[in-house]
């Protein structure tokens, strides 16, 4: 195993729980108690994983998950806070976080949470022999190997859970899912999640692929029910 996970968190006691748990769960933890360092360290290593706190000094947590979006939209990031308010949850997710945690949170369901991003990532890297490579909607191309998204060959950053949840929706053109079918089939079974977490992705997908995200055409609100994934005609 051996993934490497950066830790941004000024609270030594929660570090020393956190890090005792990962380290024993086969995780390789790397500390930043700095909101500002925390942002250089994203930049001069790979990570395979970002394990992130809101209230830092330097910078505070929303500002270094807007960095690491900018500049590692694939890295997976979950946000470890004590702000657990609704408001805070749908800002992380608006910002790019694949998932939320409030504390104090269980230990042991955060490393679920961790394995359970980390094997996502991982599956997508071994599809099997036969799958489509590419998938085509207008101008755009959904590469599932390169786990990229272009237009016009233009590439666009998409984080972990956008394209998941944009790939599993082009997979199934003019089909409507709800909110809590799209929550088990992208996040997987075991997820907690809530409304927001699928309202959030859908919104950032918007602006990545509408010509107008006010007036969505391929990512369709299906009024009471859900979203639907329409293709355009040939």
């Amino acid at each position: 195993m051996n993934e490497q996970l950066l830790l941004v968190e000024d609270d030594d006691a929660i570090v020393d729980a956190l890090r005792l748990h990962l380290e024993a769960a086969g995780y390789s933890v790397h500390r930043e108690s700095d909101g500002r360092r925390a942002m250089g360290e994203i930049d001069r290593r790979r990570w395979d994983m970002v394990l992130l706190d809101l209230m830092l000094p330097g910078a505070d947590g929303w500002d270094v998950c807007r960095h690491l979006r900018a500049r590692h939209s694939g890295v997976p990031v979950i946000m470890l806070t004590a702000r657990s308010t609704e408001a805070h949850r749908v800002l992380g997710l608006e910002l790019g976080a694949d998932d939320y945690m409030a504390k104090p949170f269980s230990m042991l369901e955060l490393v679920a949470r961790i394995r359970a991003l980390l094997r996502r990532i991982e599956q997508a890297r071994t599809a099997p022999a036969g799958a489509p490579q590419l998938l085509r909607f207008g101008r755009y191309s959904l590469d599932t190997l390169r786990r990229e998204l272009a237009c016009d060959e233009r590439v666009i950053a998409l984080t972990l859970r956008e394209f998941d949840l944009l790939h599993f929706m082009a997979l199934h053109p003019g089909r409507t899912f709800s909110r809590d079918e799209l929550l088990c089939r992208v996040w997987g079974a075991g997820f907690e999640g809530y409304e927001h977490t699928v309202n959030s992705h859908i919104n950032r997908l918007r602006m990545k692929i509408e010509d107008d995200p006010r007036d969505p055409r391929r990512i369709v609100t299906v009024w009471g029910v859900g979203y639907r994934f329409e293709a355009p005609a040939p």
